[in-house]
């Protein structure tokens, strides 16, 4: 009996050193993850912020951020419109491999596939509550919206456990807010109708009334007149549930600050994407004629104080030392997007584009290369880095962040956590850019357009869109940023290189120009 007993102390001071060696493990594995906040602005171009350059707009408190963070100069969405933009940070793959990655309008299907990883998925297999504030923009439901009921699938069904959105864009149809898939304030005798292929019966229109219109459009807007302002598309109802313009940036600031009140005590991940300076620009009365370029540029101030706000939240809520905030674009600059709201005869000494070529919708610099910035309070140190960065690498760098092993093999997400850490200068070697369904190649210093059909031209929104119908453009944006020197025939040898490296990533089907001898 001796014997059992001396050998049962022994079992029990060999389990309670096995448990005291096991702590420290187990505090490891469930430290507290960082909270992650993406803010992301809507046709924001490189030049519009004062820590970017611009002289005529002040935006001290998004420049407190970028000046005390990470700064980048080579920061780039995926494409130089909005949808394929968000797909693409979203997601972690570039947007041209999705057919279904343009331009959407306000009754398009959702189309991230509920079976693809998403960043927020991939934060919630690592105990991360996550949410969006702010446009959507990626398609809702399958098919046919019926906006009475439950619209699914939805920001929910592709790893967001809340979403407060609008549909689509400010200027399309339906002009409502959604809460995970209910539209808000919607009146069950007042239904809510949606088209946009013909009107409904008694329905006034921009283009039939422009009487009613407090703000005229110039081209493509004018369809049903909501809040003063044509729209594209047409909607019937709903009455009750529709949003007000003027008070949407105020709107989505407090959505967002509830957001991480509710959710502070937890690991959570923030997409706070706002609709500035996107059209119709309606600032609210407070900011009105704060800048001397129009509702453009005082959408941007109000957008700067709104940034101001939500960060005052963090801080006061002991958040802000324990939050990477990570500030893009989803593309770059346009003026007269479809209203006469004065963007283009105000702008004076204004430029959006910080003397990039092209804007929003164009091959050219312009279209994709944004602000971007990340900041970390007193864990990133402030600097400037000119290494290549893209939006879609969040999702493999946020995932290297909190430890997660999560890799698709279709992803073109690079891990590049050093750099939007400071802690590396060194980012992607390459990157493949879109718009309008058409690709781009950036490598190192150097960019790549191949040859498109199409005009080279909008003149709607008075924009070059880099189509060259004859031969590919080469440009070493190191030595020439405006993109002025086409060095194609100049440098056969690098022409040849870069084509072979754009092709063996895009393949041949890129052009429906036929290929020059150069290839």
């Amino acid at each position: 009996m001796k014997y059992f007993n001396t050998l049962f102390l022994i079992i029990l001071a060999s389990l309670a050193i096995s448990c005291k060696d096991s702590k420290p493990t187990e505090v490891k594995e469930t430290k507290t993850q960082p909270n992650i906040v993406v803010i992301y602005l809507d046709d924001l171009g490189y030049g519009d912020l004062s820590s970017y350059g611009a002289t005529e707009i002040n935006t001290p408190n998004i420049d407190k951020l970028a000046n005390g963070g990470v700064k980048f100069t080579n920061g780039y969405a995926t494409s130089a419109t909005c949808t394929p933009s968000r797909y693409g940070l979203l997601t972690g793959v570039y947007p041209w491999r999705n057919k279904q990655a343009k331009i959407l309008p306000g009754t398009a299907p959702l189309i991230i596939s509920t079976e693809q990883m998403t960043l927020p998925k991939m934060l919630k297999t690592k105990g991360y509550h996550t949410g969006i504030v702010g446009k959507w923009h990626l398609g809702l439901g399958s098919g046919m919206v019926n906006w009475n009921e439950r619209v699914s699938p939805g920001p929910n069904e592709v790893g967001f456990d809340y979403a407060y959105i609008m549909a689509a864009t400010q200027d399309r149809v339906p002009t409502v807010y959604i809460e995970n898939g209910n539209v808000q304030g919607l009146d069950p005798n007042d239904p809510i109708e949606v088209s946009y292929k013909e009107n409904f019966e008694g329905q006034p229109t921009g283009k039939d009334n422009p009487e009613l219109t407090t703000m005229k459009w110039h081209h493509g807007h004018n369809n049903t007149i909501v809040n003063g302002i044509p729209r594209i598309g047409y909607m019937k109802g709903g009455e009750k549930a529709k949003w007000t313009d003027v008070d949407m940036a105020d709107h989505f600031l407090k959505g967002a600050q509830d957001y991480v009140k509710k959710h502070k005590n937890e690991p959570f991940f923030l997409y706070y994407a706002m609709q500035q300076p996107h059209v119709p620009r309606t600032p609210n009365p407070l900011f009105v004629g704060s800048t001397t370029l129009g509702p453009r540029g005082d959408v941007i101030v109000e957008a700067d104080w709104a940034v101001g706000e939500f960060i005052k939240t963090l801080e006061e809520e002991g958040l802000l030392e324990n939050t990477l905030i990570v500030f893009s674009s989803d593309n770059g600059p346009v003026l007269n997007d479809g209203y006469f709201d004065d963007a283009d005869t105000k702008i004076g000494n204004h430029t959006p584009t910080g003397g990039l070529r092209g804007g929003k919708y164009s091959l050219y610099d312009a279209g994709t290369h944004v602000p971007f910035f990340t900041y970390w309070k007193g864990k990133i140190e402030p600097s400037v880095s000119d290494a290549l960065v893209c939006q879609v690498d969040l999702l493999s760098s946020i995932s290297k962040l909190v430890g997660s092993d999560i890799a698709e093999s279709d992803s073109d997400s690079e891990n590049v956590l050093d750099a939007f850490l400071g802690t590396s200068k060194i980012g992607r070697k390459d990157l493949i850019l879109e718009a309008t369904s058409r690709t781009a190649y950036r490598n190192g210093d150097w960019a790549l357009i191949p040859p498109y059909n199409g005009k080279n031209y909008n003149n709607q929104v008075n924009i070059e869109l880099g189509h060259d119908n004859k031969k590919f453009q080469l440009y070493n944006l190191k030595e020439d940023r405006a993109q002025k020197n086409n060095l194609a025939e100049s440098n056969p040898e690098k022409l040849k290189e870069l084509i072979a490296a754009f092709e063996a990533i895009r393949g041949e089907n890129y052009s429906k120009v036929q290929k020059l001898e150069l290839h």
